[in-house]
């Protein structure tokens, strides 16, 4: 298993094994143990799986607020998405920044992003799959978000992005006009 740092504090990307013969393939996609042994100790309680139809669909950019905060390790099982990640947390010197990298299901990559990022993604293939793991489960009382293409972020989307969109996230706030409850921790 390879883990990488991103420039911005607590983001990773996990590349898992992938152990491929003349039969297909095999990975463990999530080893508790040996990402215990590079200090990421996470209690994942449940796993999400999504499916977006239609290439440039975005999903985002979402965050669950204390007390019900998740840490999320997110991979692509079918096709491909722009997966973004951005620091809302208060204190840290990228606070506002992002990370935007490629996952799918070819390069096998996956995203950990920690509490105190919103989340979002585009879809950059037809019918595509995410699978994720969460820390906390889901409480519409905590659920939030920042709208995915607020310009002071400056997240350069791929021409697509936005061609579906839920009506939520078309109402989501820009960074500027959120008050976030995050904040940097050590």
């Amino acid at each position: 298993m390879q883990i990488d740092d991103f420039s911005i504090q607590g983001l990773k990307l996990i590349t898992p094994k992938k152990f491929c013969d003349d039969r297909g393939f095999f990975s463990e996609t999530y080893n508790r143990r040996l990402l215990e042994e590079r200090g990421i100790a996470y209690d994942f309680v449940q796993d999400n799986q999504s499916l977006s139809r239609e290439t440039g669909t975005v999903r985002g950019l979402h965050f669950q607020t204390p007390p019900r905060d998740q840490v999320k390790l997110v991979r692509v099982v079918r096709g491909s998405i722009l997966d973004v990640a951005v620091d809302v947390r208060v204190g840290s010197p990228t606070y506002g920044q992002h990370v935007a990298v490629e996952l799918s299901a070819e390069n096998w990559k996956q995203l950990l992003i920690p509490v105190g990022f919103a989340h979002g993604f585009c879809t950059l293939e037809p019918d595509t799959e995410i699978a994720y793991k969460v820390t906390d489960y889901y409480s519409a009382e905590c659920d939030g978000g920042i709208l995915w293409n607020d310009a002071a972020l400056g997240i350069d989307w791929p021409g697509v992005a936005g061609s579906q969109l839920s009506s939520k996230d078309a109402a989501l706030r820009p960074l500027g006009e959120f008050d976030s409850p995050f904040a940097l921790e050590g």
